[in-house]
């Protein structure tokens, strides 16, 4: 009998353990987690044919002024599609509002979108890529 109740405070004993593999499943869940954030949030940016055109851009002075209701300031995003983050870019209109940040105010911005260069010079409406190549003398990627 003693056997008998030594082997249930055994198994007893092994069942309050658990299985030794849980305390690494909190670990490796967030190394895991981990993992994914960094893959998702850095590692997968899209790479764009655009990315050094519009950093040259950014480098040469250009500036864009828009808003984000405004459909030619989409249009102008659009044309340089994932590569539109490394462009030097101001927000003039407040998150849900269609009125003028006092930044664009002082900058005197009447239009969206409006691109100003680092010569001073200030073109209001889209620019095609070449017209800002040109302008800047960055160079297109080939097609």
């Amino acid at each position: 009998m003693s056997n008998l109740r030594e082997e249930r405070e055994q198994q007893a004993a092994a069942k309050s353990q658990g299985p030794a593999w849980k305390w690494l499943a909190l670990p490796l869940a967030l190394a895991i987690v981990g993992w994914a954030i960094y893959y998702f949030a850095y590692y997968r940016r899209p790479v764009s044919t655009l990315d050094g055109f519009a950093q040259c851009l950014n480098a040469k002075g250009a500036k864009m002024y828009g808003a984000w209701w405004c459909p030619h300031c989409a249009d102008q995003k659009e044309l340089f599609g994932n590569a539109f983050h490394n462009i030097n870019y101001v927000e003039c209109s407040p998150p849900g509002q269609r009125t003028q940040n006092d930044v664009c105010k002082e900058a005197g911005i009447k239009s969206y979108p409006t691109w100003q260069f680092a010569d001073g010079v200030r073109v209001e409406g889209v620019l095609h890529l070449q017209a800002l190549a040109e302008k800047t003398r960055c160079p297109l990627p080939l097609p």
